[in-house]
């Protein structure tokens, strides 16, 4: 009879300790969006200007590849947090697609002479939890 007060005192304890335990978990599912957003605006200081942008913003880090903007061009397909060097013409601009709940938008929002040009943007399989 101790012995199995003594086993289920212990399954008792476990399983407080995996409750405690599943709240520190990182989510980056869809759903997790919210979680995240409410860290965020628990946060005392004012969100950066790269944090606002809602299409992402230049970087000077290395970019993962390069893409070619001709006029033939009509999509770029891009990975959500992907670095990417963009050439237009004869600029380069080299881009972060930091875009969480954007799907697509006109490449020309970012960078002028890439009218006719739309940015598709899948989530980043590093961050889905699946």
């Amino acid at each position: 009879m101790k012995a199995n007060t003594s086993q289920l005192i212990l399954v008792v304890a476990l399983a407080f300790a995996a409750t405690g335990t599943s709240y520190a978990h990182e989510d980056y599912s869809e759903a997790g969006t919210n979680h995240w957003l409410s860290h965020v605006s628990e946060s005392k200081s004012q969100p950066t200007t790269n944090q606002l942008a809602p299409y992402g913003y230049a970087t000077s880090n290395a970019a993962a590849r390069v893409v070619n903007i001709d006029s033939g061009t009509k999509y770029l397909n891009v990975t959500r947090l992907e670095t990417v060097r963009i050439d237009v013409s004869s600029k380069s601009v080299t881009w972060t697609f930091d875009t969480l709940g954007t799907a697509s938008f006109p490449l020309a929002k970012v960078i002028p002479g890439a009218e006719g040009v739309t940015v598709y943007v899948t989530e980043n399989p590093a961050y889905t939890g699946g």
